[in-house]
Parts: C-alpha cells; sequence; structure tokens
C-alpha cells in the first residue's frame, strides 16, 4: 500500500479533510494536479488577470451545444479557493430544508443545520474567519464566536452601509477568511479574484492544507493527475490510475476534485463492473450540476467618487427567505472593488469611460439559488468534458436584480447598471455527485461515502443537494470536517 488514504485534490474539501485526518497518525497522501502558486508580478495586475486570462487554464470544454468555451476553474496547490472572494458563510438553516422557489422545490437535504452547526464552527475557527453573527437576522444559530471581528469598513463603505440601514435594510458583515494587513502590505487592491501568493486569504492551502502538512505522515504530491479509479467485482476501490502509467493504492481513497472533475474522473473510471462509471448505480454522476444565478450590478453618482479599496465587507440577506409578499430571491453582496483597468479589460467600454465609471461605482454581486435539475449534466463527449449546464430559477434572479436596483435608487444611485455572469464563470459549481439516504437517488450518504464502493468518499462541492444562495465555500468545509469525523470513528477505530 501507498498510503492509508489517497486524498485526489488539495481545494477546500481535501485539505480540509486532510487536517481533521492528520492528527490520526495514519499515512494521507494528497494528489494535486496543479503546482504552488509562486508569486509573480502578475498577482495584482488586474489586465493580466482579467484580460490576459494569466492563470487561466489552457483547457477547452464543450458546452450543450458542444460548442467550445475555455472555462474559469483553477487548477493549482489549493485549487479555486487560491482565487476566491474568502466569504465564507453559513447556509441558512431553512437552505437544509425543502424551499420553494419560483423555478421550483429544492430537495431538501438528508441531514438538518443542527447536525452540522458545530462543524461550521471548527471551520470558522480552522480558516480564522472575522465576522459578526448579531447584524443578521437570517444568520443561523452559532455555537461560539467567531474567531475574530470584522473586517472594518473602509469609509466611503460605512457610508453606504449607514444609508442602507436609514432605508430599512439590515446590512451585515461577510465573514471573511481575509488578514487585511497581510493582503494590503503586498499591494493595494481587492483579494476577490486575484491570486493569493502572500498568505493574506485563509484559502485551502494556507489554512487546511497548511495544518494537515504540519504534521509528517501527510505528504503532499504535486504535478500528478489521475486517470481513472479501478474497482473489483465486490465494489472496492483497489487502485488510483495516474496518467503516467503508475497505480497508486491504499484502503481508503477520496475524490475532492471539484463538481465537474470529480464526476469526470468517476464517469471516466467505468469498468465491467461498472459500466457507466464509478459510484453511479443511481445513474446521478454529472447530474444536478448547479451554478449559482449571479450578476454584477453596479451603482454610481456622476458626482461622488468611492474611493475604496477592498470594498468587499457588506451584505445583505433581506430578500433570502420567503416573505408574505415575495419568494426567497437570494443574496447580496459587494464585489470586491472593480477598478478601471478591470472594467476595461472585461467590458467593450472606452478605457477612459471605463475609468470613469470605475471611479465612481460602488459594486454588488447578485446571488440566486439554481436548483437541481437532472438533465443539467456533466458527461464526456469522446473523452472531453461536456457541460450542459441548464440554468433554473432565473425569474427569481431577475427579481433580485431588480429589487437590488429600486433600493440603490432610493438611497441615492441615480445610475444602476447590471449584467449577468454567463458559464466562463465558475459561480460555485456543485451538484454532481449528490449527498442523500437513497441509493437509487443520490451517490454518497450524509457522510460522504460512496453508496456503491465503501472505501470510497467524495468530499467537495459535488455532494451539495442544493447550492442555496450563499458562498459554498464553508459548508464544503464542514462537511469535510463531518466526513474526517466518521472516518476517523469508523475506518481508525481499531
Amino acid at each position: 500500500m501507498d498510503a492509508d488514504v489517497i486524498i485526489i485534490g488539495s481545494g477546500m474539501g481535501g485539505a480540509t479533510l486532510a487536517a481533521a485526518l492528520a492528527p490520526s497518525g495514519r499515512r494521507i497522501m494528497i494528489l494535486e494536479r496543479g503546482e504552488h502558486l509562486r508569486a509573480s508580478p502578475k498577482d495584482r495586475d488586474a489586465e493580466a488577470i482579467f484580460g490576459d486570462g494569466a492563470f487561466r487554464p489552457d483547457e477547452t470544454w464543450l458546452d450543450g451545444q458542444d460548442r467550445p468555451f475555455n472555462p474559469g476553474n483553477y487548477y493549482n496547490v489549493g485549487g479555486n479557493s487560491k482565487f476566491y472572494g474568502a466569504a465564507l458563510i453559513r447556509y441558512r438553516a431553512s437552505d437544509f430544508d425543502a424551499v420553494m422557489h419560483p423555478g421550483g422545490t429544492t430537495p431538501g437535504w438528508p441531514i438538518r443545520y443542527d447536525e452540522i452547526e458545530a462543524d461550521y464552527q471548527a471551520a470558522e475557527d480552522m480558516y480564522q474567519v472575522r465576522g459578526q453573527a448579531t447584524d443578521d437576522p437570517t444568520e443561523p444559530e452559532h455555537s461560539g464566536n467567531y474567531p475574530h471581528p470584522p473586517v472594518p469598513d473602509e469609509p466611503d463603505m460605512a457610508a453606504l452601509r449607514a444609508r442602507l440601514k436609514d432605508a430599512g435594510l439590515h446590512p451585515s458583515h461577510i465573514p471573511l477568511g481575509v488578514d487585511l494587513t497581510l493582503w494590503l502590505a503586498a499591494g493595494k487592491t481587492t483579494w476577490d479574484a486575484y491570486p493569493n501568493t502572500c498568505g493574506g486569504k485563509m484559502d485551502a492551502e494556507t489554512g487546511g492544507l497548511a495544518r494537515a502538512l504540519a504534521h509528517d505522515n501527510v505528504t503532499l504530491t504535486t504535478g500528478v493527475e489521475v486517470e481513472a479509479l479501478q474497482s473489483d467485482a465486490a465494489g472496492r476501490i483497489t487502485g488510483v490510475l495516474l496518467k503516467k502509467g503508475l497505480i497508486l493504492t491504499a484502503p481508503l481513497v477520496v475524490v475532492a476534485a471539484g463538481a465537474v472533475q470529480t464526476a469526470a474522473l468517476l464517469l471516466r473510471s467505468a469498468n465491467d463492473n461498472c459500466p457507466t462509471g464509478l459510484a453511479n448505480r443511481s445513474d446521478q454522476v454529472g447530474r444536478n450540476f448547479m451554478n449559482h444565478n449571479c450578476s454584477a450590478v453596479l451603482a454610481l453618482h456622476p458626482f461622488r467618487k468611492n474611493r475604496s479599496i477592498y470594498q468587499k465587507t457588506l451584505m445583505l440577506n433581506d430578500f433570502y427567505q420567503r416573505s408574505n409578499t415575495r419568494p426567497p430571491l437570494g443574496n447580496i453582496q459587494m464585489l470586491g472593488k472593480i477598478t478601471g483597468p478591470i472594467l476595461a479589460a472585461t467590458t467593450p467600454l472606452p478605457r477612459a469611460v471605463a475609468h470613469w465609471i470605475a471611479a465612481r461605482s460602488f459594486d454588488f454581486y447578485a446571488m440566486s439559488e439554481d436548483l437541481a435539475n437532472p438533465e443539467s449534466r456533466v458527461t464526456l463527449k469522446n473523452g472531453q468534458i461536456k457541460l450542459d449546464w441548464q440554468r433554473s430559477n432565473w425569474s427569481a434572479h431577475l427579481q433580485l436584480v431588480r429589487e437590488l436596483k429600486r433600493v440603490l435608487r432610493r438611497v441615492g444611485f441615480p445610475i444602476v447598471l447590471s449584467q449577468a455572469f454567463d458559464r466562463r464563470t465558475p459561480s460555485h459549481q456543485c451538484g454532481t455527485a449528490r449527498m442523500g439516504d437513497d441509493p437509487a437517488a443520490s451517490v454518497v450518504d450524509s457522510h460522504c461515502r460512496s453508496h456503491d464502493h465503501p472505501n470510497l468518499f467524495i468530499v467537495d462541492a459535488s455532494v451539495l443537494p442544493t447550492s442555496a444562495a450563499v458562498n459554498p465555500a464553508l459548508t464544503i468545509a464542514a462537511l469535510a470536517l463531518r466526513a474526517g469525523r466518521h472516518i476517523t470513528q469508523t475506518e481508525f477505530a481499531a
């Protein structure tokens, strides 16, 4: 045996699970197809990041009409979290229930919020979250406090918060995994969508992976791409086949490659015993792909500038849950501050116009739930990934954007612009190996163990039964900690 546990992927799920299992003393091998991000002049260069796509992979997928596109996923140690906005938000308690939306009803989860609350608390401690749980009426119950107070508002953001409060809304602090001093010392930019090479963001590498690698029994191997998993007639995973031909073995195998790549790996691993792919007796692998419905909303006043550098400290959940007059619509939070170079690189606006708008804009991120749909799916076509994302619940998202625009005009912004994100932006992909109690309708159980293969766990966003309408990173980490506890109790007890 090459290890006691092989974990494929070093993103939020894989890194956090490794940290949870490390104290057991068992030999844990983490395989990552990418390399460490190293500091470079491009790290804070908006034109290089947003215009040239300097960090985007040289990879092509197919959409539902077999048209090629370049996905926005990243392959490096820490996964997509190296570029994330570090918003570490708990799902609302109601998100674990079946919720009626304009586009349909969510399936609910096999666990309730109180069954994962302690893991949320532990994940917040591991990722050193800065937050305040008392200013959001929708915030679920916490058994403890955030490790640190919230990241402070900049003056223009504090003024915006006051105006929103005066309008009867409940602006709250975004729980953030950011060491502001460390981040800004490396450059005066926001952290949202910028690579973390200075250690200022608590991402999968600086959080869970650093904690795991502090133990001598944990190793990380980079530049290793997994071609397939092997299984026997009894359903056990017997080997991890690398693209270079080497086969690694361990009594326990964990896939944490992300919602698209995890599904692709399981489908690619089809054999005589599992002709439709591993863990796929239910025919659910690759199905129920969800990607949040998201829009950027820019509010500006022609005679007032926004001097913020990072901006991303405020969110609104006033439209999140159902009321007597409207259905649940989603979450609103600040984007990292959009600058002139970002706007010029991502729109057809003349550079001078882009700089004029960006100097005055307050940049919001409107996010609505995408509902599970078995026909929204990941498949393989001649070995190539095909992502047929079928948006759902779009009318709710359009209503959320309308509500936000109405509020922003009321608080003093005469100009409000919006632009929806498309499939090239991976807005929290999830759902392709979903969790459930029924093996005929789900891929893993509530502890992330495969229904079909007792020594296979899947610990990443693919297991989420619903997308909810907040950033999934903290929920992925909490599920990884829950799975780690289960593995320790059931597999390592002897």
